[in-house]
């Protein structure tokens, strides 16, 4: 068997329909995993499946929208899944919000509530409700994308950075809790890559130059190029590894000197 083959593996995706996520939930699909595409809106990850279903074949791919914010959409995105294809194999919470722009000292109440339950205690929920069948077949793989932003700081995403950096412990906590039943749990730390959702970001020339000058590639990634880290921690090529941040950045978290 491959390091790499994902045959018959199921995976849940978060944010799958578009993005890292999808990039993710394509790259585990050409391994042979099966794979469950997730975000809000059921008409796009139905668009998602359809794609992965006609280029791997039918059965690869289903659709089952969920909220982060909302727990009752999670349980049913495990429970559906499991009546689907009878069990979850590898959990990749990938999506998160970030409803706030700016320096901490402006951010209200709500969005910075909003950015924890999503980005954090969402993760939680997903993990707790996935992990269970897991622990009893003693494996599975759990894969958090978090963010450079828990290893660094922000001046404009200052609040997003805080709860990357709590995904990064609550991996280490959980990998303690599973390790004993076989089921890992790592993060993935991105840095700026061209999405959507970091929009705000690469489309400022100031902030992109900043970015580009002090990383050693000087360029920022494109979403494809964070999938690989994902196959790795799903794969038999990382049954040794829980509790550990795979940081793919470019370089940017090194820094270039004179």
């Amino acid at each position: 068997m491959s390091l790499f083959d994902l045959t018959d593996k199921v995976a849940i995706v978060t944010g799958s329909s578009r993005g890292i996520g999808k990039a993710i939930a394509t790259a585990l699909a050409e391994q042979g995993a099966k794979v469950v595409i997730s975000s809000r809106n059921q008409d796009i990850c139905e668009t998602v499946a359809a794609e992965l279903n006609a280029a791997h074949g039918d059965g690869t791919a289903i659709a089952i929208a969920a909220s982060l914010s909302s727990k009752d959409a999670l349980r049913n995105l495990v429970t559906e899944t499991e009546r689907h294809f009878g069990r979850i194999d590898v959990l990749v919470c990938n999506a998160a919000s970030n409803p706030y722009y700016g320096p901490m000292a402006g951010i209200e109440d709500d969005q910075f509530r909003k950015i924890f339950e999503n980005n954090v205690l969402a993760n939680h929920w997903l993990i707790a409700m996935a992990a269970p069948g897991m622990v009893a077949r003693k494996e599975g793989s759990i894969v958090i994308v978090s963010s450079i932003g828990g290893l660094t700081s922000s001046t404009v995403i200052g609040a997003y950075n805080v709860s990357k950096a709590a995904d990064f412990q609550l991996a280490r906590n959980l990998a303690a809790e599973y390790g004993p039943a076989g089921v890992r749990v790592n993060c993935i730390a991105p840095g700026l890559v061209r999405t959507d959702f970091a929009r705000a970001l690469w489309e400022n020339p100031d902030t992109l130059k900043a970015v580009t000058r002090s990383t050693p590639m000087r360029r920022i990634g494109e979403p494809y190029e964070i999938a690989g880290a994902a196959v790795f921690l799903a794969s038999p090529a990382s049954t040794f590894m829980t509790g550990q941040t795979i940081v793919v950045d470019g370089g940017s978290t090194i820094g270039v000197g004179l």
